[in-house]
């Protein structure tokens, strides 16, 4: 397992010279999660004075939610600029924000609504508001391409040319504060206000915030003012142009309605206070600028558009068509997210899948939110939620949960062009990469990489089936290792079985022997007398285990059978009935199956193959020929028998017909888990696919 961060949207390098010498090989995905920062980095040299004063804002923040500290009472005119103006701070991006924006909208009556986006977007954002719930993007370029720059042969193919294109953009997204304001303002008829400055190259600027899970303890009031003291001075002049514009267009506003709610970034409203109050001398111009395009993204790619995750996004939206409690869904979402991708995940491996029980749930979920406030979050990202479901159910299970999180169902075909995207870049119909810098900028989103053992798609599997040499099989060691050694431990239980029925109970002399019968001592209490356990050593051995895994075995689900005889010494001479590896093709020479029963002869020896040898043609299914076999080529008296439900008398005749007989060890005893695990088995065609093979087994 590979995990790193980076900060490049080109994907990690592949081994290419070990890929060169394995005919077809396949490396494991790696899943690159687009993560919401929510913090600061962990080890940082040399800060400014405003990322310690944000640290210590932070910390009181998190002490108020935690109830370590509480906050100063707020004014109930803080976030006014003026008796007519009331302000609404947000933090892009966040459901929660939303759903504040929301809720002031319909508690309050307001005029007129003023959003931080230029003039030049209203006409498109708002017809493509009309859309929703089906996401698209608005999206004005700002520079034709360059032609100055020459390829040389030592330019960095991976980094980011500055004569490309650009672009700025707005996500309609809705769980983005200011489109849920207007999609609320359009409905109620309100007056819309795009008052942002009018610029031909738009200045990005992101800055690291709190988690707005807070907002679920501490109003937004106490929320921005404890952030308050952290927010540093914009120095960029496009920034400060951009605000002053902002005050100005507000005193225009403020002379023809009489209430006004602003809904902007909680980085910018307080400058835009002071912009308000202290108006420059000369009050900056708009820029000429190109129309605006409208384009519906791609929804394998909205996870780096939206700022929720998709599946979520489109909780947010069910709960507003069905006019259910929407209030913790940033939590709610992540469990409903969870019992989706198992129920995929059931779908695709059946009784192979591990047993995902609410106990599991619970224990992983505990593990999220302790992942998420080592890195200083109240709520988990994508990235978070992958990492724990790989290490608590595996690969697979972990890709169900990536690839569920993706899901968008309201994702319809609107009239636009449909384009791609990554952080920062975007594929245009024409074909060329254009950056991209959003209007409503959230919290930094930074690449994090994950690697998982990736699902073949049905052209391989079909090309691998039919390159598949019927001469050539062999078994893939570690599960040989792992089959052996559950092999011991089977015949280590069916032992001490033995021993425990040859136990007896005598009356306490001068030894204690193999322990106190606490018991029998119990039993005889009227007289006085202690009694002691004699467990004398068991008559004869174990050589040979037959576990059934499924029991009564359907002979149609299980047309694979066959005898295997052992490579070395400390392998078993193997009998087993499995499924067809020829309907599952997980690599290039490599077939799966799942046992149903098997026979284990230990130590090895050569015997015929029991699914043709006529002496054991009397027997009338898989498992009493299993049983028979074992009957017929053990050399010891007693056979161990793992299974569900212990034998029957038709079992324990033909046992003791070979004068055998059978101890039965319970299937119950042992984990179900485990037991799911080592009923996967992966055939190989031939002894050289298992210098690769590990590239492509996966378990589920």
């Amino acid at each position: 397992m590979s995990l790193m961060m980076t900060t490049t949207t080109h994907k990690s390098p592949v081994d290419r010279d070990a890929a060169s010498t394995q005919p077809d090989r396949l490396p494991s995905t790696v899943y690159r999660l687009p993560s919401t920062v929510y913090r600061l980095p962990s080890t940082v040299y040399r800060l400014p004075s405003t990322v310690y004063r944000l640290l210590s804002t932070v910390y009181c923040l998190l002490s108020t939610v935690y109830c370590l500290r509480p906050i100063p009472p707020v004014p109930s005119d803080f976030l006014r600029i003026s008796p007519k103006i009331r302000v609404l701070p947000i933090i892009h991006g966040s459901g929660d924000c939303a759903l504040e924006v929301r809720r002031v909208m319909l508690s309050e009556q307001f005029d007129c609504l003023a959003v931080p986006l230029p003039p030049s977007f209203q006409c498109d954002v708002e017809a493509a508001i009309e859309y929703l719930p089906t996401v698209s993007l608005v999206m004005q370029r700002e520079s034709l391409p360059g032609y100055g720059t020459q390829w040389t042969p030592d330019a960095d193919d991976t980094a980011s040319d500055p004569d490309d294109p650009q672009a700025s953009y707005v996500p309609i997204d809705p769980c983005q504060g200011v489109i849920a304001g207007l999609r609320i303002a359009i409905q109620e008829h309100m007056h819309r206000a795009f008052i942002d400055l009018e610029t031909e190259e738009f200045v990005e600027t992101s800055t690291v915030l709190p988690d707005p899970y807070a907002l679920k303890q501490v109003p937004l009031e106490k929320f921005a003012a404890g952030i308050l003291p952290a927010i540093p001075r914009p120095r960029q002049d496009q920034v400060c142009d951009r605000i002053a514009a902002m005050g100005a267009r507000l005193r225009e506003l403020e002379r023809r309605f009489d209430s006004i709610l602003l809904i902007c970034s909680l980085v910018d409203w307080p400058w835009i206070r002071e912009a308000y109050t202290q108006p420059p001398e000369n009050p900056p111009e708009d820029d000429e600028v190109f129309d605006t395009d409208s384009y519906q993204a791609d929804p394998k790619t909205l996870a780096f558009m939206l700022g929720e995750l998709p599946f979520i996004t489109g909780l947010y939206e069910r709960a507003r068509a069905e006019l259910d409690d929407d209030e913790n869904l940033s939590i709610d979402g992540v469990k409903e997210l969870l019992l989706v991708s198992r129920k995929k995940y059931r779908k695709e491996f059946g009784n192979r899948a591990r047993p995902l029980t609410p106990h599991l749930f619970a224990q992983y979920l505990k593990y999220v939110r302790n992942l998420s406030l080592v890195e200083r979050r109240l709520t988990p990202d994508l990235y978070t939620l992958v990492i724990a479901a790989q290490q608590f159910a595996g690969d697979q299970f972990a890709m169900h949960v990536a690839e569920t999180a993706r899901d968008y169902p309201y994702q319809d075909n609107l009239p636009f062009e449909t384009i791609p995207l990554s952080i920062g870049r975007a594929r245009l119909p024409d074909g060329d990469i254009v950056g991209l810098k959003s209007r409503l900028p959230g919290s930094p989103v930074s690449w994090r990489t994950c690697e998982l053992q990736r699902r073949p798609d049905k052209a391989e599997q079909e090309r691998w089936e039919y390159r598949w040499d019927p001469y050539r099989q062999c078994s893939w060691p570690p599960e040989d290792v792992a089959i052996e050694n559950f092999r011991t431990h089977v015949k280590d239980q069916a032992n001490a079985i033995i021993g425990a029925d040859l136990a007896r109970s005598e009356k306490f002399n001068c030894s204690i022997m193999d322990g106190l019968d606490i018991r029998e001592t119990l039993r005889n209490w009227h007289t006085g007398d202690l009694y002691v356990k004699v467990i004398p050593p068991s008559r004869g051995g174990l050589d040979c285990v037959v576990m059934l895994f499924d029991s009564p075995a359907d002979p149609r689900d299980y047309p694979w059978r066959v005898t295997w005889m052992a490579e070395h010494h400390d392998e078993s001479t193997l009998a087993l009935f499995a499924t067809d590896y020829h309907k599952e093709m997980v690599g290039p020479g490599i077939g799966m199956a799942t046992y149903g029963g098997a026979m284990f002869l230990f130590p090895p020896r050569p015997v015929p193959d029991i699914w043709m040898d006529p002496r054991l043609d009397f027997t009338e299914t898989l498992e009493e020929r299993l049983v028979a076999a074992a009957c017929l080529h053990s050399n010891e008296r007693h056979i161990a028998l793992l299974s569900s439900l212990p034998p029957g008398p038709g079992w324990r005749r033909l046992a003791k017909k070979f004068r055998k007989r059978l101890v039965h060890v319970p299937l119950g005893r042992f984990s179900q888990s485990t037991v799911q695990q080592l009923r996967l088995v992966h055939v190989l065609n031939g002894q050289q696919v298992r210098s690769y093979a590990s590239h492509f087994i996966r378990k589920a």
